[in-house]
């Protein structure tokens, strides 16, 4: 049997870590067990971890995650950029 988890639902009750480990790792197809337990912990679920407490991501997950990190990239482009300068010489 194959257990599925659907992390669009708890998202928001991710981690700023653990969306970031997600986003970094945005073509898995299996969280690892580890990572599982962390989603598990910050979300309060169970129910999708396999045999080997691991879980499976559905192409909709992957896909969230993919827009997410797209969402952040472009955020983070779009912050100012400050540079030190040299005021004109008297």
């Amino acid at each position: 049997m194959l257990i599925v988890m659907h992390i669009k639902e708890f998202w928001d009750q991710l981690s700023p870590h653990t969306q970031q480990w997600l986003m970094d790792n945005p073509g898995t197809m299996i969280v690892p067990r580890t990572v599982t337990a962390i989603i598990n912990g910050e979300t309060g679920e169970s129910e999708g971890v396999d045999t080997h407490g691991g879980t499976h991501l559905t192409d909709e997950d992957r896909h969230f995650i993919h827009e997410q990190a797209r969402a952040r990239q472009a955020v983070s482009a779009e912050e100012p950029k400050f540079f030190d300068s040299v005021g004109p010489e008297d």
